[in-house]
Parts: structure tokens; C-alpha cells; sequence
């Protein structure tokens, strides 16, 4: 790491520090996970995903000189767009409509590739639009995407009404969750928020407060319980909702359904942080310089849109949801590489079991037709 990098760094974390402060102290002293969440991740020019840092790669930092944190399925391989753009065009054609959407683009690369597989069917969308909250990749973005310049444009925010296939890949687990943790068992045990106050020293450092938020499962046992409930990813698909008029939805992420998500097992929740390929649990360091996430319960997810008015398409694994819509077939003609990354988009103890796709549509557009990546191994009965 260069100088010049390791005073970037230093500075914007000190940057991302003050703000943080002055948020702590503006709030009382004490404040909401959530809201914490948010600016460690979205704070204009400081937080993670607003910043300048590399994020997205196959290596870690330091090595061939990426310095990436994580890497995501369309960074593995383009095998994984190339597939996923069957499904938009078949829900393309089945709800009349002629634009995608795409949250959280990233790098680009699923754009890319779902854009260069259409194209290749003579499908190609009238407009492709990405809506990022991120405007520091929309450089990289447009960069990548440039031979498809004539019909990519960006927004910062969904309009009041559109029409359209919305597709999301990890954006749910990236949005900011309450913590929320039980102090003694089942029988009499108290609710606590967790939330971020100030040490002594001046570092952040957790605080809990009694609430009456509660998860939306009783949980069992004797034991103190961390979890994470997810009102501002739910409020998202209710806004989602109400301004999709005709089209259909795929959100593809990490997580559960809610008997699995609250099982008394899960007593540390799922809250996880992602820096140079490595992970770990505690989000109050190298704030800004890492990323915070949380599972997605996806229980929660469909009974938002449901609340809203709009109808569960399906809902499987990552892996079966490939497979149906022709993976192997996508896969028939790729080199030894994009070979060697199929088993990890599909096997089991890989991403193809952790990662779960859920479809989504307003009501009149999810009549007449079924979307092929829920074709087999559907488990909306177990949401």
C-alpha cells in the first residue's frame, strides 16, 4: 500500500469518525445501530459505499493489485448474468414492459452481462436503468458498460411511478437493520436496542437500551439472544410496490426464512463485516473502510410485498434457480474457468445454497405466466 493510499485512508476514516461523533452527540450520546449503519455505509464521500476504496474483486488487498474486499456472483463468472438474463426476458415479455432496473450495479459486470445476453437474443431492453446510491462507481460503471451507452442511464432514486423488471443482487443484505438483543431467557427476559455511544477515551463503543421492539418470532431457550430485525429493507420493498406498475422483481441475496432466521440456535445473529476477503464481527472498527451486512429474512421480505399489494412470484436457492433457467445449457460452450466457477454458483456448501432468490410482481403482472427460475424447487410454502 503506497503512501499516498494509507493517507487517504487516514483521512477519511478520521472524517468518517467526526461525523460519527457529532451524530452520537446531536442524538444524546446515543445512537440507533441502524442509523449508525447508514453512515458508516452510505455517509456522502465518507461511508463505504460512497467512498473511493476498491471494494469488488477475486483477490484481496494487496495482491495483483486489486485490493478488493469481497467478490460477488457476476464477478465470478459471466455465466451467472448470461443466465439470470433468461429469466428478465422471459418476465420482459410476459409483463409487457421493456426496461430493467438494476439496484446496486457495482462494477457493472451483471449490467454487462445481463445486457450482452439480451442483446445476443434479440431481446435487448429499450432502457436499462441503475439505480445506485453509490456515485462514486458510476465512473467504473459507465466504463464498463460502454458499447451498451445508447440505452444505460442512471438515477438516484426510483421515480414516482414505473414499469419494468427490477433485478438486485446483494442490495437487501446492505441495507441498515435495528439490533436488537435479549438479556436471560424466554421467561422474563428483557428487550434491549443496541445502538452506538461514546467511551470515555472517545471511542465508539456499544450501548443497549430497554425497548418494545421485538422480532417477529417468539424465540426458546434460556439464553441471551442477538438478532437483527430489517424495517428499513422491508420499507424499501413496500416503496418498491407501490410505484411498480406493471413488471416483476428478483432480488438474489444471502439469507433465510423466518423460522430459520430466529431459530434459539442463531444466538449471535447474523451481522457479519467484509474487508480484504476476510470477515468479522465488529463493525465499530476501520469504520468506512469495510463492509456491514446482515442476512435477509426473507419471510419478512415477501410479507412486505404482499402487505403492499404485490404477489410472490417464487422463492429457491441460488443454485436451483440457475439450473432452471437453463444454467448448464447457458454453460454448454464456456471455457475451463467459467467451468470451475459454476460449481461454486451452484453447489450447496457454496453459494447455491446460501444465496436464495425471491420474485416478486404487482398483482395483475404476476397472472398467466411462471417465472422458469422457480420452475422446480419452489419454497414460497416454507416463507
Amino acid at each position: 500500500m503506497s503512501t499516498d493510499t494509507v493517507t487517504e485512508t487516514s483521512s477519511l476514516t478520521s472524517a468518517l469518525a467526526a461525523a460519527l461523533h457529532e451524530a452520537i452527540r446531536a442524538a444524546g450520546g446515543w445512537l440507533p445501530f441502524d442509523r449508525f449503519m447508514a453512515m458508516a455505509l452510505y455517509q456522502p464521500g465518507l461511508g463505504y459505499y460512497a467512498n473511493d476504496t476498491p471494494k469488488f474483486g477475486q483477490m484481496p488487498q494487496g495482491v495483483a493489485g486489486q485490493g478488493s474486499d469481497f467478490v460477488t456472483a457476476p464477478e465470478l463468472s459471466p455465466l451467472f448474468g448470461h443466465t439470470l438474463a433468461r429469466q428478465v426476458a422471459q418476465a420482459l415479455e410476459a409483463t409487457g414492459t421493456d426496461e430493467v432496473w438494476e439496484f446496486g450495479a457495482g462494477t457493472g459486470a451483471l449490467a454487462l452481462q445481463v445486457l450482452d445476453a439480451l442483446a445476443a437474443q434479440g431481446k435487448a431492453p429499450r432502457r436499462y436503468t441503475i439505480v445506485d446510491l453509490s456515485g462514486s462507481l458510476r465512473a467504473r460503471q459507465q466504463l464498463a458498460l460502454a458499447r451498451h451507452a445508447d440505452r444505460v442511464v442512471w438515477a438516484d432514486r426510483l421515480p414516482e411511478v414505473f414499469d419494468g423488471v427490477v433485478i438486485g443482487n446483494e442490495v437487501l443484505d446492505a441495507m441498515p437493520v435495528q439490533l436488537l438483543l435479549r438479556r436471560g431467557g424466554q421467561e422474563g427476559g428483557v428487550w434491549h436496542e443496541r445502538g452506538v455511544a461514546l467511551a470515555g477515551d472517545g471511542r465508539l463503543a456499544w450501548a443497549d437500551r430497554p425497548t418494545a421492539l421485538r422480532p417477529p418470532l417468539d424465540i426458546e431457550g434460556p439464553h441471551d439472544y442477538l438478532t437483527e430485525i430489517h424495517p428499513q429493507g422491508e420499507a424499501f420493498v413496500r416503496t418498491l410496490a407501490e410505484r411498480l406498475v406493471r413488471g416483476a422483481a428478483f432480488f438474489i441475496d444471502y439469507g433465510f426464512p423466518e423460522a430459520e432466521y430466529y431459530h434459539p440456535q442463531r444466538h449471535m445473529g447474523t451481522l457479519i463485516c467484509h474487508r480484504g476477503h476476510r470477515s468479522d464481527d465488529d463493525p465499530l472498527a476501520d469504520v468506512g473502510l469495510k463492509d456491514i451486512t446482515a442476512h435477509v429474512n426473507f419471510t419478512g421480505i415477501a410479507l412486505a410485498a404482499q402487505d403492499a399489494g404485490m404477489a410472490v412470484l417464487g422463492y429457491t436457492s441460488q443454485g436451483r434457480f440457475l439450473i432452471n433457467c437453463g444454467l448448464l445449457d447457458v454453460a454448454r460452450d464456456a471455457g475451463p474457468r467459467d467451468h470451475a466457477m459454476l460449481g461454486k454458483l451452484v453447489n450447496e456448501h457454496e453459494m447455491g445454497e446460501l444465496f436464495k432468490v425471491i420474485g416478486l410482481a404487482p398483482a395483475p403482472s404476476a397472472e398467466g405466466w411462471h417465472p422458469m427460475g422457480f420452475a422446480s424447487g419452489d419454497r414460497t410454502h416454507r416463507l
